[in-house]
């Protein structure tokens, strides 16, 4: 796996929102199930029958009890793959898993793939072996991430959470090593989510798996948050927590400082004489940005959530034009007016 880690919150989202995983990911199988009536995480059976099981990184199984239409209740095996790499086990483990859960409960069990890694190609949907006239084998749905990659626009559209998710795991793997580009996809998503007309506690459990999945350097993370606040002031909502916005008054006159320090090291790491100066130019717009935010809030109040995307996706040219126009303005327009 790379150096994102995607464990903790899809196993978070997906639990809390599975009728709705199960209609972006797996339509024809959530058309099969009454959702009318309750279904059930079965963890601790199926922890029992993996736990001895020499298989590889398991990052997401769920077995999941529901009720179909017709009445029955069936079980189903949900296994979400997220790496960065093929696994020439992975359908193998998919058949151990499937009759292990047979052999144990005499059940019968769905067993679906949703895979997040890079290779367009590779789709495992099937194992199989022969031996003596006997053949014992598995085959089942697979889902790619990648398959979304070219329907970003749909995905901004749907009004599935998990399309949002979908997006976030997407420009996460497009903007890895670019923080700045990174912090900018994360806003427009984050702006996104608040948009939606969704209750608050479904807000906050997509904004979580949305910030596990794009993670920020400090003081990227401090800036963003800023602007969550001011549409939250906005919008009359109220979503970070309490201690988030204390943490982030405290960093935030140090977030940028160590946002640079940390871009700096990893330009060192990297070892690369284009990664150093990139990190020099991304300081310095970071550095500029940060200064001219800070006299507008001086002069003029808090800023609108345009005002602050503005700011964060201009150039150092352009930030230095502002902070001249700055000195004689006497409103935001003048700020921002051409030179």
């Amino acid at each position: 796996m790379d150096d994102d880690d995607f464990d903790t919150p899809w196993k978070e989202v997906v639990m809390c929102h599975f009728p709705e995983f199960m209609a972006f990911y797996f339509p024809l199988a959530h058309a099969a199930i009454d959702w009318s009536r309750p279904h059930t995480f079965l963890d601790q059976e199926f922890g029992a029958l993996t736990r001895d099981a020499e298989l590889g990184k398991r990052v997401l199984d769920k077995l999941v009890s529901v009720h179909l239409h017709d009445g029955s209740e069936q079980w189903v095996l949900v296994h979400l793959e997220v790496q960065g790499w093929r696994d020439a086990r992975f359908a193998e483990r998919m058949f151990v898993y499937n009759y292990r859960v047979y052999d144990r409960y005499r059940r019968p069990v769905a067993s679906l793939a949703l895979l997040a890694d890079d290779g367009r190609r590779w789709r495992p949907s099937s194992f199989a072996y022969r031996l003596l006239g006997c053949r014992m084998g598995i085959e089942f749905p697979v889902v790619k991430l990648l398959d979304y990659a070219d329907r970003l626009d749909e995905l901004r559209q749907h009004e599935n959470p998990f399309a949002l998710v979908t997006m976030a795991h997407l420009q996460a793997r497009q903007t890895k090593g670019n923080a700045h580009r990174r912090r900018i996809a994360k806003w427009k998503l984050t702006k996104l989510l608040y948009l939606r007309d969704w209750d608050r506690q479904r807000i906050i459990n997509l904004y979580r798996v949305i910030d596990w999945i794009m993670r920020l350097p400090a003081g990227l993370e401090v800036r963003l948050r800023s602007g969550m606040l001011e549409i939250e002031r906005r919008r009359a909502m109220v979503y970070l927590s309490s201690i988030e916005r204390i943490g982030m008054e405290i960093g935030r006159k140090e977030g940028l400082k160590l946002g640079l320090q940390e871009g700096r090291q990893e330009g060192r790491q990297e070892g690369r004489q284009e990664g150093r100066q990139e990190g020099r130019q991304e300081g310095r717009q970071e550095g500029w940005a940060e200064g001219l935010t800070a006299l507008l809030v001086q002069r003029f109040g808090p800023l609108d959530a345009h005002v602050l995307l503005r700011i964060a996706e201009a150039d150092v040219p352009q930030l230095s034009a502002w902070a001249r126009n700055f000195v004689d303005a006497t409103s935001l327009d003048e700020v921002f007016r051409s030179s």
